[in-house]
């Protein structure tokens, strides 16, 4: 009788042993979930991201207001009849000045018509 409890207790850890050490097993399970749930948040982040670049390119492909404002940022252009002003936080430096910036600079005006 004491040899087929023994018997019967070794067929019960031969069938447990995959199940909890093996290639498939519930910790093995467990860490794949996490994986994937994890592959899905990439995976969202990925989708809203091409699909702000799409967008985008959309934009540029069709709208002379997208291409005026990259160009306007990335550039630093502007319009022939615009003033650019620029307003840096208080905590930056001062952008260097060119000597020819701090030298005074003459003007040639028309002479005024007579009247």
């Amino acid at each position: 009788m004491r040899w087929v409890t023994m018997l019967l207790l070794g067929v019960l850890l031969l069938l447990q042993w995959p199940l909890w050490f093996g290639e498939r097993s519930w910790p093995q399970v467990r860490q794949l979930r996490v994986n994937l749930e994890a592959q899905h948040h990439a995976n969202d982040l990925a989708r809203r991201q091409n699909q702000r670049l799409e967008d985008e390119a959309h934009d540029l492909r069709h709208g002379l207001q997208a291409v005026q404002d990259r160009a306007r940022r990335e550039m630093g252009m502007v319009k022939p009849d615009e003033i650019f002003v620029q307003v840096l936080p208080a905590s930056s430096p001062l952008p260097p000045t060119s000597p020819a910036a701090s030298q005074p600079v003459a003007y040639a005006t028309k002479p005024k018509p007579r009247h």
